[in-house]
């Protein structure tokens, strides 16, 4: 299976969406425009779409919602959630 992460302006990833091998083939990077023209033509999707790897052998990681494209590194990027630590009561 083929997965296509959709970046919006900003390029953070908003979805990700799953297409057979069957239609786009299974060797990258040569899958990716053929991809991206059945999300055009045949699903009527508009935007940019980049493929991304489920096992992450290619572009840094699998890319999931909230995640950033890097087009320098061309890798996503997963986003940083803040630790926020809580005091504890004390042990009685």
């Amino acid at each position: 299976m083929a997965h296509f992460a959709h970046l919006d302006d900003t390029n953070t990833v908003t979805k990700v969406i799953v297409i057979s091998n069957d239609v786009v083939g299974d060797t990258y990077p040569e899958s990716e425009p053929v991809g991206q023209q059945f999300i055009a033509d045949v699903l009527g999707f508009d935007g940019t779409w980049l493929q991304t790897s489920y096992n992450a052998n290619f572009r840094g990681v699998y890319a999931g919602a909230g995640f950033t494209y890097d087009a320098e590194l061309d890798e996503f990027v997963a986003p940083v959630i803040p630790v926020v630590e809580t005091p504890t009561a004390p042990v009685k």
